[in-house]
Order: structure tokens, then C-alpha cells, then sequence
């Protein structure tokens, strides 16, 4: 039919750039041999791709007998994609070329609610010092991801679940971000981006079906099935910390309260009182979800009964919370993030998935995320980087 040899041109560069971005630098004969291309296909490819400024003529290939290979490599300035994670203390944001590779990041502190910096101001000033330090200009940047808590509900576009960070909640707020840039930009919950980076670099990579449980500032969840965030119809999917559990009293009106059963019984500041109610000596001083997460880490590799019933108490609750969400969607594999799980490590991993066999009737893995460096940042630009890389990749234009 019409048009079938250009989609097929396309459709084997963006195999050989994806082959590319997987490997590094490939010669001509090793691509035609991981795409099954003839040599002379596989030299008009490359000869396109190149004269689209999508990929470089690199090295040579050295100590194999006969004439070295040209190799090949995708063109790091093809196109920029850049990130921002959002918190009431703070904006972190990072620009990545298309090789994903993190270019320049920049960190914005942001004051209290009543001396606080607009929040588009916020955007652009975050946004453009990384796009400074990476050495370019905001309208170099080809799309940009924001990560917040909450999530902003697709029907009104208002800010929902997230009433701790201050100036997010105006409703004109998207229409005047997207005035100030010049590029497409995403919203989307925390929780999930960190899911997005376990799921391309981490340890969900191959899984279709699972859950992120995050415990770090808050308590959160992350659904992915069919290899698909799951969102909900208000972007909500995924708000654990509200969920009723055995443990705790029931909260009514828990959007206003800010409080729901499940992170009262296990979020990070259930912790330091969990540890004093057991008699945990020298209790740290500090931000609550750096105390919780020492105060696991310790638990983890202590003999003593108080720190050990501890680290059983804290992953009965974890189970607790995660049987519900287990039993309902059956997940392959379970991640467990944020610091107030992952200091725990493989003894905390293990305790859990002990409980929760005992409390739900679906078995699925457990695992502890691999992606402990910024992974909200590091999902945003991998978010970003993926609707980029679609683009820019698509030769059949």
C-alpha cells in the first residue's frame, strides 16, 4: 500500500537508534546483524540517520584482525529533555541529552508559603539553571516532566492529595506555566515517576504488572499494569496513606484531615513513635523521614530484641496495608521504595514478604528498588526522554 516503504524506513532507523542507545557504539555489520539488515541497507540506514543529524561516525574498532570498522553512536545533542521534582522545600531539575545521560541539574530551595516565590517563577528559574549548567538556553529544552505529590485531576485541572505544597493550587496555574515555555510540559505524581524509572532502569525492568510502595515523606503507591501507569479517573490511583486499615482509627474527611489509616499505621513518622512505644534507645534528632529511615537501618542489623521487634512491628504494618492492594490487583512483583524501606534492605524485604503471604492470598515478589539516587528527578527525565526520543526518532515525517 501507499506509503509502506517510507514506514519501513522508519520502522528499521528507530530499531537501529534504539539498538544504539541499548549498546553505545555499534559498527555498520554488527547493526545489520542485530536488525537483519543486508550490509547495503544497513549503510543507506546509517547515511540517513547521520545526514539527519541522529547519529555520529565515531571510533574505529581496534585489535580484531582485518581493516577496523567505522563505529557509530546516536548524536547526544539530537535533543534535551528535562525534569523537575517538586516538595515544599525545594525544586530539583536536571536536563538529559537523548542518550539519558544528565547534563545539568540545578537545585532551587523555595521559601515558606507567605514569603514564597510564584510558582511559575519557580518553574523557570529551576528549569533554566539547569539548562545553564548543561551549557544551553530554556527553549533548547524539547519537553519538560514535572513531578509533585498528588496529582493534578485531569477533569479540572486542579492539584488533588497534596494540600502541603503551598502555591500548586490556583486553578489557572497549568495555562500560566505553559505560557511562560516554550516546550511541551507533563505533570505527573511522584510516586509514579519513581515506577517509571524502576521500570526502564531499575529493578521492575521486564515487569508488566507491578506496585511501587514508597515511604519516605509520605506513604504511596504506584500502579502498573498491562506495562501502563494506572492513574484513575481523578489521578488518585495509587493514594495508599488514606487507606482504612485494621491498626489505626478510622479518619473521616481524610483529604482534610491529610491523614488516613495506612500511613498513620506505617508512614515514616509512625516510626520514631513505634521505636519509643518498644524502648528503642537513642532515638536521632532531625527531619522525620531521615530519623525513620536511620531508625530502620539500625533495626536491620541489630541483635537487639527492641530494635528487632521494631523491624518485625514495622513490616507486620507494611503487610498490613499491602494485602489490600495485593488481593484486589495481583501484581507480579512488588517494589519497595523510598528510604524508610530501602534502609531496611533484604532483612526488612524478607520480613514483609513473610507477613504477607500470611495475609493475602496472592503471592507476588518482593523487591527493594535499585534507583535510590533522586528517582523522582531521574523518572521525570526518563518520562521526558521517552514522548522525546518518539518524536525526534520518527524518520517517516
Amino acid at each position: 500500500m501507499a506509503g509502506t516503504p517510507r514506514t519501513l524506513r522508519a520502522m528499521n532507523d528507530r530499531a537501529a537508534l534504539d539498538l544504539l542507545l541499548e549498546h553505545g557504539q555499534l559498527s555498520r555489520t554488527r547493526i545489520g546483524k542485530l536488525t537483519g539488515l543486508s550490509k547495503p541497507t544497513a549503510s543507506q540506514l546509517l547515511a540517513r540517520l547521520e545526514a539527519a543529524g541522529l547519529v555520529l561516525a565515531g571510533g574505529t574498532t581496534e585489535g580484531r584482525p582485518g581493516p577496523n570498522a567505522q563505529l557509530y553512536e546516536v548524536n547526544p545533542a539530537a535533543a534535551h529533555a528535562a525534569g523537575l521534582d517538586v516538595t515544599p522545600e525545594r525544586v530539583l531539575a536536571a536536563v538529559a541529552d537523548i542518550t539519558g545521560r544528565t547534563v545539568g541539574s540545578y537545585e532551587l530551595p523555595t521559601p515558606g508559603r507567605r514569603t514564597g516565590t510564584p510558582v511559575v517563577q519557580q518553574v523557570t528559574d529551576a528549569l533554566d539553571g539547569a539548562a545553564k549548567a548543561a551549557g544551553l538556553a530554556r527553549a533548547d529544552v524539547h519537553r519538560l516532566v514535572i513531578g509533585t505529590p498528588g496529582a493534578f485531576d485531569p477533569n479540572t485541572g486542579r492539584l488533588r492529595y497534596a494540600s502541603h505544597l503551598p502555591g500548586w493550587h490556583t486553578p489557572a496555574l497549568l495555562d500560566e506555566i505553559a505560557a511562560a515555555l516554550p516546550m511541551p510540559v507533563e505533570y505527573e505524581n511522584d510516586v509514579n515517576l519513581v515506577a517509571v524509572a524502576e521500570q526502564r532502569l531499575g529493578a521492575a525492568r521486564g515487569h508488566e504488572d507491578f506496585v511501587l510502595l514508597w515511604n519516605e515523606g509520605g506513604l504511596g503507591a504506584a500502579l502498573v499494569l498491562g506495562g501502563r501507569l494506572h492513574r484513575g479517573w481523578t489521578g488518585g490511583a495509587g493514594e495508599v496513606g488514606f487507606l482504612p486499615v485494621p491498626g489505626t482509627p478510622l479518619v473521616r474527611q481524610v483529604t482534610k484531615a491529610n491523614s488516613g489509616g495506612y500511613q498513620e499505621l506505617a508512614g515514616s513518622q509512625a516510626i520514631p513513635r513505634l521505636a519509643r512505644e518498644l524502648g528503642v534507645d537513642d532515638i536521632p534528632s532531625g527531619p522525620y523521614a531521615e530519623v525513620a529511615a536511620a531508625l530502620v537501618a539500625r533495626a536491620a542489623h541489630s541483635e537487639d530484641p527492641a530494635h528487632r521487634q521494631l523491624l518485625e512491628t514495622y513490616a507486620t504494618r507494611l503487610a498490613t496495608g499491602l494485602a489490600s492492594l495485593v488481593s484486589v490487583l495481583d501484581p507480579e512483583l512488588v517494589v519497595l521504595s523510598g528510604a524508610s524501606l530501602t534502609a531496611g534492605g533484604e532483612p526488612l524485604r524478607s520480613l514483609v514478604q513473610s507477613e504477607l503471604e500470611e495475609l493475602a492470598a496472592a503471592r507476588p515478589h518482593l523487591v527493594v528498588g535499585d534507583v535510590s539516587e533522586q528517582p523522582v528527578l531521574r523518572g521525570a527525565l526518563e518520562s521526558a526522554l521517552a514522548a522525546t526520543r518518539d518524536e525526534v526518532f520518527d524518520t517517516s515525517r
